[in-house]
Formats: structure tokens, sequence, C-alpha cells
């Protein structure tokens, strides 16, 4: 165990000195990097230095000038980003294949389906009779099994190298980046300079994916339908189906 810990932390030692030098030789980091204006000059903060992926050097509420606040924020960043992205998954395919005629969901729109278990109504799972799994259980409990299964991976995350080391399993990476068998089945780590760059398109498609839920709850709130349905709409007929017929009737 002790042999196979101590290849885990070398190899660790290597991967990360293999990706510092893949970021400082990356377009995406450093004083080179793009940046959120372009061409346009403007006075950028100077302790933003291109560090993390995703800096484009944007911080107007000067959030970021403590290094260690701003760490945490990159941490809660990354953390929302991801499950923006799964959640926006989770809203969107339900209702697409409802469409589509692929299943037929009780309740495809994701807000009804929250909406139906806080009533408590029982709902099946990919509208197959009988296969109730959580959708017979109340919302409080759903929440309650939801934290306890996020426990154990948010706490290997965290802890990083050590925490599952009683099974023998030891993690590459930091908290935000785990690496290993559990968190990179794919092995999509393998070339550190790949890794760099996908850490980048990580963080973009996140921040999207959280603005999208936005606009997600926005038009809940004001159309009461789906993003598919509204985005049907709008192209059937964009000038009378957009934010500005739907703000001018209420």
């Amino acid at each position: 165990m002790e042999e196979r810990k101590k290849f885990a932390v070398e190899n660790s030692s290597r991967f990360r000195a293999l990706a510092e030098k893949a970021r400082k030789e990356s377009s995406w980091y450093g004083e080179d990097r793009p940046q959120w204006l372009g061409p346009i000059p403007y006075d950028y903060p100077a302790y933003l230095t291109g560090e993390y992926p995703g800096d484009y050097g944007f911080d107007i509420a000067g959030l970021a000038r403590d290094p260690t606040a701003f760490e945490k924020y990159f941490n809660f960043e990354i953390l929302h980003a991801r499950w923006a992205m799964l959640a926006a998954l989770g809203a969107l395919v339900p209702e697409v294949l409802d469409m589509v005629g692929a299943f037929h969901f009780v309740e495809p729109v994701w807000w009804r389906v929250g909406y139906s278990k806080l009533k408590g109504d029982t709902l099946d799972y990919l509208g197959i009779p009988g296969l109730h799994l959580a959708g017979s259980q109340g919302v409080i409990v759903i929440a309650i099994c939801q934290a306890l299964l996020m426990v154990g991976p948010e706490y290997a995350r965290y802890c990083g190298i050590e925490a599952l080391e009683p099974l023998g399993i030891y993690l590459p990476g930091d908290i935000n980046y785990p690496g290993g068998a559990l968190f990179d089945p794919l092995n999509l780590s393998k070339d550190p300079a790949t890794f760099e760059e996908l850490k980048v398109k990580e963080i973009k498609n996140g921040r999207l994916a959280m603005v999208a839920w936005l606009g997600f709850y926005v038009q809940a709130a004001l159309t009461g339908k789906g993003p598919i349905q509204n985005l049907l709409d709008h192209i059937s007929d964009p000038l009378h189906n957009n934010l500005f017929s739907v703000l001018k009737w209420i």
C-alpha cells in the first residue's frame, strides 16, 4: 500500500510540473491571453495574471483583489458551472424526448416536475408505469438522498490524494480537478497541454450554462413553458414570441 501511495504521489508531482509548463506555453493563460474587450484599450486589473482557466481580465467589481478570496471564488464557480451543465442537460433532454415521442413523460417540463413533487405527487421514472425510484418520495426525502450521495464524491474531491487511501485509490489532481479513474474515467488529462485547454473549454461552457439557467427561470416565470417549447415558439414567429412581447402583457 505504501509503495502504491509513493508511486501515486510521484506521478502527481510529475503531472503537476508538466501541467504548469503546458499552462505557461498555452495561449489561454498568462499576460498574452485573450481578454474580454479584445483589441479595445482597457486598464485590466494587475492582479489578474491569467493563472486560472477562463481568466479574461474581467473583474469590474474587484472581487478577486484578495488572492485567497479569488481562489475560493474560482472553486465555487467551477462547482456551480458543472452543476449548471448537468442541470441544463436534465432540463432539456426529457422535454426533447417527450416531443419526439421517444418517451412519454408524465411531466417533461423541468419546473413542473419540481412543482409536482412539492405537491406530493408520484411520478413514474422515464414515463414507465410503476418505475418510481425516488418518484414516490417527498421532495425533502429526495433532497436528503441527493445530499448523502454528494458527500462521498465531494469528500474525495476536497481531501485529494489520500481521501480514498483505505481503498487503494489515489487521486493525482487537486480539489478542482481530482483526476484518477473515478473523476477522469476517459483519461482526458493524459496530455497536460490538452488538459489545460479542456479546463478553459469547461469553464466557458459552464458559464454559458449558468446564464442559460437564468433564462430558464425567467422563461418559466413569464410563460409557464419549458425552454424547448419556448424556443420552438420563438422560431415559428420571432416577431410576436419574444421577451418584449411577453413583458408587454404583464
